[in-house]
């Protein structure tokens, strides 16, 4: 088939150029403008990392609230990401120091227990440790991993870490003998 001008074309496009060229434009434009905006369904899944933390810490499921944190961090790097993985490891602590304080060294035995399993091999082969000593070790561990947490958090947003602290603050002294179990409603987890 030979066009207007004499070249020989190898398609017939019965709808012409024209609009292949608008489509394409458009098409550039959509993709253009799409880069660097984060989709509705990606800003979600990280949300469904915080929400996953907030039933963790409800259950007492620190491991695992601690690694939806982690997630969260994976997927979206934010100062209040790592200040919120700051408070899961805080409120491992006061967790533990509460139970201390209650006189209740089985549950702390079994927190762990939860913390140390990381599978089914652990079932026949778990680790074995005084509570006393257990409790030494946790909240050594989660002071450490707290510390360096909000150091990385205030590295990438000082005012907003600030602000989520003082939020966290007045939660604590709102609920004096359960924080840890829960995240502050203004979070919104």
């Amino acid at each position: 088939m030979r066009s207007r001008g004499g070249e020989e074309r190898i398609h017939s496009w019965p709808w012409g150029g024209a609009w292949l060229r608008t489509c394409g434009l458009l098409i550039a434009l959509a993709i253009l403008t799409g880069l660097g905006s984060t989709p509705a369904w990606a800003a979600d899944r990280g949300r469904d990392h915080l929400r996953r933390a907030k039933v963790y810490l409800a259950a007492g499921d620190y491991r695992r609230a601690v690694e939806a944190c982690q997630r969260e961090i994976d997927d979206a790097p934010s100062a209040a990401g790592y200040v919120y993985l700051t408070y899961v490891y805080q409120a491992l602590d006061g967790y533990v120091e509460h139970l201390a304080k209650t006189d209740q060294w089985v549950l702390i035995e079994q927190l762990y227990r939860s913390l140390a399993l990381t599978g089914t091999q652990d079932l026949i082969d778990p680790p074995e440790v005084l509570a006393r000593i257990a409790k030494e070790m946790i909240q050594d561990g989660a002071r450490r991993q707290s510390d360096a947490a909000a150091a990385m958090a205030a590295r990438l947003d000082k005012e907003s870490v600030n602000r989520l602290w003082k939020i966290q603050t007045a939660w604590r002294a709102a609920k004096p003998d359960r924080w840890w179990a829960g995240v502050p409603d203004e979070w919104e987890w």
